[in-house]
């Protein structure tokens, strides 16, 4: 979970494709995920995308543009790497949520090193600018509308939808904290006991448990049994 460290991009690196669009693209994101908007050069993106710097304009316009484009390339590199499950009919809500979470936190952490996409991610939610409302429209709205959905299966309607959001955003809450955090979660907790449960299935499990439990839709986090197995879990919420 600690933050990964940056290396600077590279002509080789970025040049994995003969699209010179893509190819600034990926250089661009590197660039800022690693020095952050205002520190990043088109130069230094151009170098490593093997173009000239005409080129920048003539894809994207401008510096403010290509950062933008670059958080929605590196959005839509991660959900293809890790792309949402699809649930046959029947598939039970709890399932769904384990799942959902699972995915989530596959995207956040699932990488001994996590990559520059995540990192340019991070950055723009903690210091947002318009690219984050891009994001959000397209890509984290939707995600957070499946996730409500399933809360509002699980609870049978029950929710208003406020307080669906509420409960959608602690589950999200919990999952951006070892991405966030990762640094400090490892200064917290000791060793043995980040390798032993802090997996992105243990974490997974472990924020399944515990929305469940707070739904009424599983056995209190109190009871050992009441843990979920990594892969199942049943329609009552319990292992």
């Amino acid at each position: 979970m600690s933050s990964a460290r940056t290396s600077h991009p590279t002509a080789a690196s970025s040049a994995a494709t003969d699209d010179p669009r893509e190819r600034i693209l990926s250089a661009a994101g590197q660039e800022f995920a690693e020095k952050g908007y205002e520190a990043a050069t088109i130069r230094d993106i151009c170098t490593a995308a093997g173009v000239n710097v005409a080129a920048v304009n003539y894809y994207f316009g401008d510096k403010r543009r290509l950062y933008n484009e670059s958080v929605t390339h590196a959005h839509q590199q991660r959900v293809r790497q890790v792309p949402l499950p699809k649930w046959p009919p029947g598939t039970p809500p709890e399932q769904k949520l384990r799942d959902f979470v699972g995915n989530m936190l596959q995207r956040m952490l699932g990488f001994d090193q996590p990559p520059w996409q995540v990192r340019l991610m991070l950055r723009e939610i903690l210091h947002p600018t318009d690219a984050c409302r891009e994001l959000v429209e397209d890509y984290i709205r939707p995600h957070f509308t499946v996730l409500v959905s399933i809360l509002d299966e699980l609870t049978a309607g029950s929710l208003s939808k406020a307080e669906l959001r509420r409960v959608g955003l602690s589950v999200v809450g919990q999952c951006f904290l070892y991405r966030a955090a990762g640094d400090v979660v490892n200064m917290l907790i000791p060793g043995p006991e980040i390798n032993r449960l802090h997996t992105t299935d243990q974490l997974a499990d472990h924020v399944t448990s515990f929305c469940l439990a707070a739904l009424g839709r599983g056995t209190p986090l109190t009871d050992r049994n009441s843990r979920l197995s990594s892969h199942r879990v049943s329609p009552s919420g319990q292992a």
